[in-house]
């Protein structure tokens, strides 16, 4: 599986742990983060990520900024692309089911890293439910 990864500098720290992850599992990873905690407009380094998703360079994104927020709305401004913001688990594993979320927000400044660990792990394992969940997300996009 390959993966593109995103953060600003709220998210350096969290994406080096995210990326030991994914490196014990074996999957490629694009970094298009910072790797600096110098503060840096996170829509750099968010559309590479959305691009890879989009263009379907890589199966999977996640991003990572202080609240998740500009992190989302940034990357889902691009065709096919469904970032979700999420904060727990059990969230995560929704938006895998239910809305088929191809990148992961993270909020660095509201979740621990061990959940963050967590969040990747759940957004990873889980796959997307189909059925009547296909039908609605086939009617996200507006282009």
């Amino acid at each position: 599986m390959k993966l593109a990864i995103g953060n600003d500098h709220a998210g350096t720290e969290y994406k080096f742990s995210v990326l030991e992850l994914l490196k014990e599992r074996g999957f490629e990873v694009i970094n298009h983060g910072t790797d600096s905690e110098e503060s840096v407009d996170y829509p750099d380094f968010i559309h590479p990520v959305a691009e890879d998703v989009e263009k379907g360079k890589v199966d999977f994104g996640i991003i990572i900024c202080g609240s998740g927020n500009g992190a989302s709305m940034t990357a889902n401004k691009h065709k096919n692309v469904r970032s979700a913001l999420c904060w727990t688990k059990e969230i995560t594993a929704l938006a895998r089911q239910h809305n088929n979320a191809n990148i992961l927000s993270l909020p660095a400044r509201f979740i621990s890293k061990p959940q963050a660990i967590e969040m990747v792990k759940t957004f990873l394992d889980t796959p997307f439910e189909g059925g009547r969940h296909q039908n609605r997300v086939n009617k996200i996009a507006c282009n």
